[in-house]
């Protein structure tokens, strides 16, 4: 039987080779016109190729300094076509598995195909960027040499599925789900059943139900390591959670099963696919994904429906044999030796102190490689894969904190690969901890970015990296998103923050929303919520404000969690106030620029000068009174006030649209009259339409609206919460295009 590890490798198959060919050939047809460009572009996107913004700018990111060649004219920060400019590929690294031989080759193909960067994301994938099309098609013959695919990396499709990058040597777990994550990676690629989604669908493998290595919360399909006594024998399996979802109003997955048998994982994930292809939506694509299917059926019928669909589905032997490539478990490269000592206060006994955690196997340590920003270079890699074969199994695990992790070094071996590491320049500490910041690409390179996330992370770690910390702050998590789709998964942070912009004084400022209330642990197991919008530039310090007070003000033994929801988003709204406030242009001018860009934010309009940032419209008081109902709805759901909370979303959503119909200088109090000229003046007009998220935000007024006389529920009322934020957000916006 082929060993999981023999299962990476080997010669590009035939198929695969026959999908690039046609790759190819439909990038000439879309060249001579031949092909639609909306074909083309979920076909390019299925192949894992991304356009992506660009900037000829120097950047200092905390890793590398990027500075690039580009076609001529091409000279600011721009949205980028894939075609003159490069762009961007993501392969696909199921459970964030690669071995030594994988390694050297891709760090081969970022120097030749990239700008020398290998960047680890959120879903445990590798992302290239700088990446000309052309270049595509062999790129993705040399990766699949190795094994490596980049097949439904993006696109309306199955992503990379997620696993704990410690099972299998973690002392919590119930058994090593990194087979099965494998198993139902090469089961679904390709699959016929998943071809037909209007979104993409995400997929995790947890190990344990306490940590938040896989998220199963967040996630389309989570599956969560279980056992179970039948007939005297301990059976393994999962308990199956569904629906949940992160992006610009989170949802909480819900339980499916409490147990699914390891036999039935592959066909009630079949079963679970069909179902989505068949119900989940088309054509509006901001509801379409399956958090918005099992709300509209309710998770008891859903559960009925996926009973039912795995009904109907003929035996397929494939459902074992899937499996069995993976199923043999690795074994240590050596026998085990005993601590080596160190000094306390030393480089080394730091780093062992965060970056070091004993296995479940005696004599054994995981060692986590901490990345600044998620990047480690062509040279960094090889050396990961020198180390792999020296000290390791052959393999390296990348994680959902865009981190590496070393599994089965003898502890005898822990100072010398310390040394290795530094020699290569990854051997920072702080993993796991406050410094380690999440963080999306953002405006470096993503067209949805608002505000720099990975400035601002940068920023961050290089603060908390140089002070000693309270170990309860040390402990916490915290994430940046570049925008509100939480693609640096803010809503799970204990503290968390995503891009905005407000137009102040005839300038555009970049502004970061502060999220508290998140919950890393537990899989994700609560989502927060935004209290307030800071300008970029004062976030480090309302960050420290809120640590400073933690620190200060909590009980004995009282997460972060536990005491943002004794204190209140009142007092933590009212701490952080005088960070909110941005100086006039001709005060500070850092204020108009982000972090790691000198340069102005946007091109304001100069001539209007320090007389106009006198005068505040009407539409900047009327979005003022929309944020204070917005928050004032965090304050009653916090109090489990489910109807307050939505009618307060609801006429904070009402006062934003009647803001900007002042701005039209339209004067109307009926809640039906708002909506109408609304949807007249706004949204008929597309004036309304936000170029980051379509027409959803518009719908959310209409939807809350229609919906203002039922009852909700408190996970209903927080996501009309939620979705106030957003839609005030978007109205800001709108105001600044007007």
């Amino acid at each position: 039987m082929a060993t999981w590890k023999s299962a990476l490798a080997g010669a590009i198959s035939e198929p695969l080779a026959e999908e690039i060919d046609g790759f190819e050939t439909q990038m000439i047809l879309r060249r001579q016109g031949a092909l639609d460009e909306a074909v083309f572009a979920e076909l390019r996107l299925r192949r894992g190729v991304y356009g992506q913004r660009y900037d000829n700018g120097r950047r200092h990111d905390g890793l590398v300094s990027r500075s690039l060649d580009f076609p001529s004219g091409e000279t600011t920060k721009g949205p980028g076509t894939y075609w003159d400019a490069p762009g961007m590929m993501r392969l696909k690294i199921p459970g964030g598995l690669l071995s030594a031989e994988q390694l050297e080759v891709l760090a081969e193909l970022a120097e030749e195909y990239a700008d020398g960067v290998l960047h680890v994301t959120t879903r445990q994938d590798i992302q290239f960027h700088f990446v000309h099309i052309e270049d595509t098609p062999d790129l993705m013959r040399r990766l699949g040499a190795v094994g490596i695919s980049t097949r439904e990396a993006c696109g309306n499709s199955v992503r990379n599925i997620t696993a704990c990058p410690i099972s299998g040597v973690c002392a919590d777990e119930a058994f090593d789900v990194t087979p099965y994550a494998q198993g139902l990676n090469a089961y679904l690629l390709g699959h016929q059943a998943v071809q037909d989604f209007g979104r993409k669908f995400k997929i995790s493998f947890s190990g344990c139900g306490g940590s938040a290595c896989a998220l199963a919360n967040i996630h389309d399909i989570g599956f969560v390591a279980a056992t179970r006594e039948v007939d005297g024998q301990t059976r393994r399996g999962f308990r199956a959670y569904v629906g949940g979802g992160l992006g610009a109003v989170p949802h909480s997955a819900q339980l499916l099963s409490e147990f699914v048998d390891e036999q039935e994982l592959l066909p009630l994930t079949h079963a679970i696919c069909l179902l989505f292809a068949e119900h989940g939506e088309k054509r509006n694509r901001a509801r379409a994904r399956l958090k918005f299917v099992v709300a509209k059926f309710g998770i008891d019928r859903f559960r009925e429906m996926v009973a039912e669909k795995r009904q109907t589905l003929a035996d397929d032997p494939r459902w074992s044999t899937y499996l069995a490539p993976f199923v043999e478990q690795p074994v240590a490269s050596q026998a085990p030796g005993a601590a080596s000592g160190a000094s306390r206060g030393t480089a080394l006994s730091h780093w062992q102190q965060t970056n070091v955690r004993r296995q479940r196997q005696s004599g054994y340590s995981t060692v986590t490689v901490a990345l600044p920003l998620g990047d480690f270079t062509g040279d960094q890699s090889r050396a990961l894969a020198d180390i792999a074969r020296s000290y390791l199994d052959g393999t390296v695990r990348l994680t959902v904190e865009q981190n590496i992790v070393l599994r089965w070094v003898s502890d005898a071996d822990l100072a010398t690969l310390y040394a290795q590491l530094a020699d290569a320049g990854l051997a920072q500490p702080g993993a796991e901890t406050i410094a380690d910041i999440t963080s999306c690409p953002g405006t470096d390179t993503c067209k949805l970015g608002i505000s720099s996330s990975r400035g601002l992370a940068a920023e961050l770690r290089s603060r908390y990296l140089a002070r000693t910390l309270d170990p309860a702050i040390a402990a916490l998590r915290v994430k940046v998103s570049g925008c509100f789709n939480s693609c640096g998964q803010h809503h799970i942070a204990d503290i968390g923050f995503y891009g905005v912009s407000r137009k102040l004084n005839g300038y555009t400022v970049p502004h970061f929303q502060l999220v508290i209330g998140g919950k890393w642990a537990e899989n994700g197991g609560a989502y927060g919520l935004a209290i307030g919008a800071i300008p970029s530039k004062n976030v480090p310090h309302a960050l420290s404000m809120v640590l400073d007070h933690y620190a200060t003000a909590r009980a004995e033994q009282e997460s972060f969690h536990d005491f943002v929801r004794r204190v209140g988003k009142a007092e933590l709204k009212t701490l952080i106030a005088p960070t909110t406030v941005v100086p006039s242009y001709f005060e500070d001018r850092s204020f108009y620029s982000d972090w790691g860009d000198p340069r102005e934010y946007t091109t304001g309009d100069m001539g209007q000068g320090e007389c106009a940032g006198e005068v505040i419209s009407p539409v900047q008081f009327g979005l003022a009174e929309s944020e204070k109902e917005a928050f004032s709805a965090q304050l009653a759901l916090d109090a489990g006030q489910a109807e307050q909370a939505a009618q307060a979303a609801y006429r904070a959503m009402l006062a934003a649209a009647n803001a900007l119909l002042r701005g039209k200088q339209l004067i109307v109090e009926e809640a039906e009259q708002i909506v109408d000229n609304f949807r007249r003046l706004f949204i008929d007009t597309e004036l309304f339409f936000d170029p980051y998220a379509g027409g959803k935000f518009a719908n959310y007024l209409l939807t809350a609206h229609d919906a203002r006389d039922e009852l909700p529920s408190l996970d209903s009322a927080r996501r009309r919460v939620e979705e106030a934020q957003l839609f005030i957000e978007a109205a800001h916006a709108c105001h600044g295009r007007m």
